[in-house]
């Protein structure tokens, strides 16, 4: 959730760092700093709030070819200069940064730390000052870095400088995500690739519980027991221009408007020469020789889920269940005979996925991850990947992710489907690619979609978003996106459920956004806003054309009924941002969130 980046070269170090840093902004924005070595010593600027803010205190005479950088979401003590990153040893030998959260950190300052002052409210500076204890029993820089790795619990990926070596950084990684760039005459390091594609598209994964010496002229890998280990670099395949705005006020907005063009490139790299859809047929034997297919999701890839369990259960006819990745890692059901998981994930590196998928290896499961990342930590260690292939994914608020990981759903169950001789009645590349032309259509309706958006929500303290079957899927993302970037309370509902106890909730004006798509349950749902509508809701009916009635204030293009949450997402995503920009919310970077959760 944290950012890292790492310089060690001839160049001016300050500059890639915050350069780097703003890339990785995503990750987490309450504070940030830097460290860099100069002539005589370790130099660290940090400061809370944004990057702009970090870039006003650095010294900018100051020469640095060697330095350390670092953007936080808090964890451990609230968001100030004091518990930002980087954090120093108490003899100031020692910088470090740290993504991660240390577990046991309490019970470490307890056992070896009781007589060092913190300066901090934070895991991360127990690591720093342990480091250095071990230095001053009289072990190497090396070896008090591997013992300190060593009672380490939790997640963690780590950066450190040590004023007295100069020409190393000291790198380690454990669940968090952390790579090493490779360039000539220099190195980097950097939780995500694009932080560092300004200087190198060259990079080495790194491995859990392995540590590695980063110089300017190479990079050493180890493991715990010291033993070197060899492994190859490979191109980071991103466009810089792909994580720029380009002529469009926020990431948010230009990620909406690429959802069709992903739709058909997705549709382009899942079709072979004869122009059929196809993956990998190992993927397509584990679907059909599981008799359960368990999706494991957080957020909006849960919500993807959701409607990939109707894909998967209407084309395929494979029985499905979807779980939240942080409880089913604690509480973990009765599982059938044969299971497959299939772990739904943007990032790649969801720390409550992962936390599922470690244990389901131990219990000898297969499993498939469905991400955008390639070379990200559960596409490595699951048996199966599908990429989603959106290209970067800037904006906190997800969009075109979601509406990626439906359409590799989709395919994932019209593929498998087809392989047993399954009467198919889907055109699932037509209808995708109609599905791709509607996006365009609503893309072009936010002058509608904005008016929209200012009377519902500008002054309203919550929302309800209702919908039947798998417009109620829809309609859980709909709200998230709202209470996401708008702060206003939103929550999706089944349009039979709101009788039940929430609509004691509704009031004169409440906004009730409803989803109408589905004509086995068009009138069902209509009945349910009348029932809101008597207690003084203000509704909003989004519904299929084909489908809709007087008084609908937007209608939608006509699709495949199984494809409508491809379409009538995007209206609610626009709703959102709009909602957002008019309640003058930071749209890209809203508050308490960050992009990749890689903390439990």
């Amino acid at each position: 959730m944290c950012g890292i980046v790492g310089y060690i070269g001839n160049e001016d170090a300050k500059e890639i760092l915050l350069k780097g840093l703003e890339k990785l902004e995503y990750r987490g924005y309450d504070s940030a700093g830097i460290a860099v070595m100069g002539q005589d010593d370790v130099h660290v600027f940090k400061e809370k709030g944004r990057i702009a803010d970090l870039r006003e205190i650095v010294d900018v005479t100051l020469s640095a070819t060697t330095g350390i950088g670092h953007t936080r979401w808090a964890t451990h003590g609230v968001p100030s200069k004091s518990n930002a990153h980087p954090h120093q040893s108490a003899s100031g030998r020692f910088t470090l940064v740290h993504n991660g959260v240390i577990e046991n950190y309490e019970l470490l300052k307890q056992q070896y730390l009781m007589d060092i002052p913190m300066k901090s409210d934070t895991d991360t500076e127990v690591v720093v000052q342990l480091i250095e204890v071990n230095v001053n029993k009289g072990l190497s820089v090396e070896e008090a870095f591997s013992q300190t790795l060593k009672v380490l619990k939790g997640s963690y990926a780590i950066g450190l400088l040590d004023n007295e070596n100069p020409d190393v950084i000291y790198v380690a990684k454990n669940k968090s995500p952390l790579l090493v760039g490779i360039g000539e005459d220099f190195n980097v390091i950097a939780s995500d690739a694009m932080a560092m594609l300004q200087v190198t598209d060259q990079f080495v994964e790194l491995m859990d519980q392995e540590i590695v010496l980063v110089k300017k002229e190479g990079v050493t890998i180890k493991n715990l027991q010291g033993d070197v280990i060899e492994r190859a670099p490979y191109t980071a395949q991103l466009d810089a221009s792909d994580i720029e705005k380009g002529t469009y006020p926020h990431f948010m907005l230009k990620e909406i408007d690429e959802q069709p063009l992903v739709i058909r490139k997705i549709i382009q790299q899942y079709q072979n020469d004869n122009g059929e859809l196809t993956i990998d047929p190992e993927i397509v034997d584990a679907v059909n020789e599981s008799d359960r297919i368990y999706i494991i999701a957080a957020g909006t890839s849960y919500h993807a889920g959701l409607v990939g369990k109707q894909f998967i259960e209407k084309l395929a006819e494979v029985p499905v269940e979807v779980h939240i990745a942080s409880e089913f890692g604690y509480n973990i059901p009765l599982l059938s005979a044969k299971p497959l998981f299939i772990f739904i994930s943007q990032s790649g590196e969801t720390a409550d996925s992962r936390a599922v998928l470690v244990q389901i290896k131990k219990l000898g499961h297969k499993s498939l991850t469905i991400t955008n990342v390639p070379g990200s930590t559960l596409s490595r260690e699951a048996d199966y990947t599908l990429l989603l292939h959106a290209g970067p994914e800037i904006a906190v608020a997800s969009t075109k992710a979601y509406t990626a990981q439906l359409a590799v759903l989709a395919i994932l169950a019209e593929v498998t489907a087809k392989s047993t001789g399954k009467d198919v009645s889907l055109d699932l590349i037509r209808e995708l690619g109609i599905a791709a032309n509607a996006m365009e259509t609503l893309c072009d309706e936010k002058e509608q979609i904005e008016q929209m958006a200012s009377e519902y929500v500008q002054t309203t303290r919550n929302a309800f978003f209702i919908g039947r079957g798998i417009d109620y899927y829809v309609c859980l993302e709909g709200a998230l996106k709202l209470k996401e970037i708008s702060y206003i309370q939103a929550e999706g509902f089944a349009g039979g459920e709101l009788k039940h106890g929430t609509i004691a909730l509704i009031e004169e004006g409440t906004p009730i956004i409803a989803l109408a798509t589905q004509e086995s349950v068009n009138l069902s749902i209509r009945g349910n806003v009348k029932e809101v509508v008597a207690r003084g809701a203000n509704p909003l009916i989004i519904s299929m054309k084909g489908l809709e009635m007087e008084g609908d204030r937007f209608v939608i293009p006509e699709v495949h009924e199984l494809l409508t949450p491809l379409i009538s997402v995007v209206p609610l995503q626009l709703f959102a941002y709009y909602a957002a920009l008019h309640r003058d919310c930071d749209v890209d970077k809203p508050r308490n969130l960050a992009k990749s959760v890689t903390v439990e």
